[in-house]
């Protein structure tokens, strides 16, 4: 290989979601209500596609089992990254992903831990970003009681400013907010709360505090 591979993008569509990526980047948006551009992708539920060389209209999924080469012959079952850049119109769901021995175990799939770059962010926009409890019994309580606004961090942020943010974390992206984020191949969310939030089926959104 002698050039960059070209991906193309899988677009998302998310409660939350918006048009910046349209607006900012150009994409081709299915709806007014799209969340992530899922970008350089081998996850099986958003497979990039090679959009150019000798590897074209395969997925990078494919490339990766296949032609182990192209990528040094990095060790490794799973493709490890998936990048994404996601519009926040609205808030995000607060929530929290496993890390890899329960993702495994639980749900077939690596853990989830990943770091956030703050593309743009309007005046004032906040993300959630861990919590106050000092107990796990304190946790339940607050859960169990809603007092949401007690428990949660909340962090303003600006244009340039970078999050690491480790599995196991509570957090949430805030209305307002644009995000490069670069996580480990995984698409495993659990959602603590939702603001009580309705789906398109009129219902409030599942929760998984267990």
């Amino acid at each position: 290989m002698n050039e960059p591979l070209f991906l193309k993008a899988v677009l998302q569509e998310k409660i939350w979601g918006g048009t910046k990526l349209k607006d900012v980047f150009g994409y081709d948006l299915p709806s007014d209500k799209v969340g992530e551009c899922w970008a350089i992708s081998a996850h099986p539920n958003g497979p990039s596609t090679i959009l150019n060389g000798p590897y074209q209209g395969m997925t990078l999924a494919e490339v990766w089992e296949k032609h182990r080469d192209v990528f040094g012959n990095a060790k490794g079952d799973v493709f490890p990254l998936l990048t994404k850049i996601l519009d926040a119109n609205d808030d995000l769901s607060v929530q929290v992903h496993p890390d890899d021995a329960y993702g495994l175990a639980h749900e077939g799939e690596l853990g989830k831990t990943e770091c956030w770059y703050v593309i743009d962010a309007d005046e004032g926009a906040e993300i959630i970003y861990g919590h106050h409890a000092q107990t796990k019994e304190e946790l339940e309580t607050m859960i169990r009681e809603g007092q949401w606004n007690d428990l949660l961090r909340r962090i303003k942020v600006k244009k340039g400013d970078f999050f690491f943010v480790p599995s196991g974390t509570i957090h949430a992206i805030g209305a307002g907010i644009m995000i490069l984020e670069t996580q480990q191949s995984s698409d495993t969310t659990y959602r603590v709360y939702d603001y009580d939030r309705k789906g398109d089926d009129g219902k409030l959104r599942e929760l998984h505090i267990q």
